[in-house]
């Protein structure tokens, strides 16, 4: 796994949480970040796509992770509700990463951004969701 990919990832988390509890428009976070970051260290397509596709699937997103939460969505301590959205948004629409990889940067982030047991919590709802949008592989990777 790339380090750039990493870090596109790490910045599109912090930007979704951003525009989670401010509502700021997608256009200007992405902006702020271009001009706070060194763009060189990550995949800027990659962080835009991250960035764009979890609000334009954010409906379809939160369906797939409801059956795997214990609670609604917005209950969900808002960084952990960032990463999830992120890693759904990953195993539903970016098929060429792996599940696996996945739930495991997804767990990362969650070490670094979220609560003490967050990234238990996070592995968990991710687990299930891929046995759901993964399933195929999942059955191919088990062989």
């Amino acid at each position: 796994m790339s380090e750039k990919r990493r870090q596109s990832r790490r910045h599109a988390v912090q930007a979704i949480y951003q525009w989670q509890m401010a509502g700021q428009d997608l256009a200007d976070i992405a902006e702020q970040f271009f001009d706070e970051q060194d763009t060189d260290t990550f995949e800027i397509p990659y962080f835009q796509d991250l960035l764009r596709g979890v609000p334009i699937h954010l409906g379809e997103l939160d369906a797939l992770l409801k059956p795997a939460l214990d609670r609604a969505i917005d209950s969900v301590d808002p960084v952990e509700r960032a990463i999830l959205r992120l890693g759904v948004y990953e195993l539903r629409y970016k098929s060429e990463v792996p599940y696996r990889v996945v739930i495991n940067e997804a767990v990362e982030l969650a070490k670094m951004f979220g609560a003490e047991q967050g990234h238990k919590f996070v592995n968990g709802v991710l687990d299930q969701v891929a046995k759901q949008a993964r399933s195929v592989e999942i059955k191919a990777d088990k062989r």
